[in-house]
């Protein structure tokens, strides 16, 4: 007999909703079955997509207007997460599709689980915890997806604009020994925390409140190869970004690595301080997230970047914080050079004098349970105000195609 989150997951009947903002709800699988029948079920199950022929941005609006839908008709695509959508610490490259979406439709993901199969609950203890961990040794991220963007392929850009985010109503804060910037000074820790009703602050001890500011930790496309991808690893398909910045009215590009993108997402955090210094944040679930999926086809970005309404961000990962900042900083002056003509040394320069670089995370893990360490990370914030109308639209523009 299967479970309801089965039946809901393998239903092929269109669901009908409310509309919101012009756009259909459907769930998930039904529009799945339409891109299997349009591709061919053998294909698919195969691993060889096939996806329909390019299907352009429709939009390249910014990012404090990502709310806008593309076009009228584009969808609210809901995704459940189940067994048959989540993968845990890892991209698995043969995981059946979970969503197929056109260019500008919205996912609707109903929920996402905490770190290791939804099996973190709120009071464990750490001794209690400990079991779990070591059950999941590819990494903790509870990864929902993959979404195919139908038309995508090597070259191409999708931009993931990030919605909304509401988390569950609690989270910890955890470091289990030889982890973080301090792996030898203190004992395992781990603290549970409550969310306020609105789920815009959590206490942390008395007198102090967190401003909680949900973003997701991993979001990545699928690398070519036939071998899993650890979910602790970043690279220019996107992954373990962990950049506390990345939240609602931010837009992440990723470039396409293989037919159809196939966005893995996962690592849902409540807040984080920049740098991760204990190695986690204020890890937690959510209610319910929604992303809007744009391609840009032909892009010229080959590596991972995002844009808020008021910056620009870039990414460096490396073994050291020092070999990841040279690699951020190298990466941003190639992209603000071609994007503006703008003389290399003296992007270098606008670099010194106008951009924050930040620790984005701060990996250390003599103690792991993990087969592969996550990379340390900087990423940059270059402010918009600095530049001129015109270099701000030609930037807008060159990030997407």
């Amino acid at each position: 007999m299967k479970s309801e989150t089965q039946q809901n997951f393998q239903s092929r009947v269109a669901e009908s909703v409310p509309q919101q903002d012009g756009a259909t709800t459907l769930d998930a699988t039904a529009r799945c079955r339409r891109a299997m029948l349009k591709l061919g079920f053998g294909a698919l199950a195969a691993g060889a997509f096939g996806l329909p022929a390019a299907v352009r941005a429709q939009s390249a609006a910014t990012p404090g207007l990502a709310g806008a839908p593309a076009s009228p008709d584009n969808a609210l695509v809901r995704l459940v997460p189940s067994d048959e959508t989540v993968r845990v610490g890892q991209m698995e490259p043969d995981t059946p599709v979970a969503a197929a979406v056109k260019s500008g439709d919205t996912v609707w993901y109903d929920g996402t689980w905490t770190n290791w199969g939804n099996e973190a609950k709120y009071g464990m203890t750490f001794k209690e915890r400990e079991p779990i961990r070591k059950k999941y040794p590819n990494g903790a991220f509870s990864l929902i997806g993959p979404v195919v963007v139908e038309g995508a392929e090597a070259g191409d850009v999708i931009e993931c604009r990030m919605l909304s985010m509401r988390p569950i109503d609690w989270g910890w804060n955890s470091a289990p020994p030889g982890v973080g910037a301090l792996p030898h000074d203190f004992k395992p820790y781990l603290r549970y925390l409550k969310f306020d009703k609105e789920r815009t602050s959590a206490a942390y001890v008395p007198g102090v409140n967190i401003p909680l500011r949900p973003f997701q930790a991993y979001i990545g496309t699928q690398p070519p190869g036939d071998k899993p991808v650890s979910a602790n690893l970043a690279g220019n398909y996107g992954g373990n970004l962990d950049c506390a910045v990345l939240g609602v009215g931010t837009s992440i590009f990723l470039p396409v690595q293989m037919a159809g993108g196939r966005v893995w997402t996962g690592g849902s955090m409540g807040a984080s301080g920049e740098g991760n210094v204990d190695q986690t944040s204020i890890e937690t679930a959510f209610e319910e997230m929604r992303i809007q999926y744009v391609l840009h086809k032909r892009a010229a970005l080959s590596v991972p970047m995002a844009e808020t309404p008021d910056h620009w961000i870039g990414f460096g990962f490396a073994d050291s914080l020092d070999n990841s900042l040279v690699a951020c900083l190298r990466q941003m002056i190639g992209w603000l050079s071609a994007a503006t003509g703008i003389a290399p040394e003296d992007c270098y320069g606008i670099f010194s004098v106008a951009g924050s670089f930040r620790v984005t995370q701060y990996a250390n893990q003599t103690g792991t349970v993990y087969a592969t360490i996550p990379p340390k990370g900087i990423h940059c914030m270059l402010p918009k105000n600095i530049f001129s109308t015109a270099l701000q639209q030609r930037i807008s523009t060159f990030t997407r195609t």
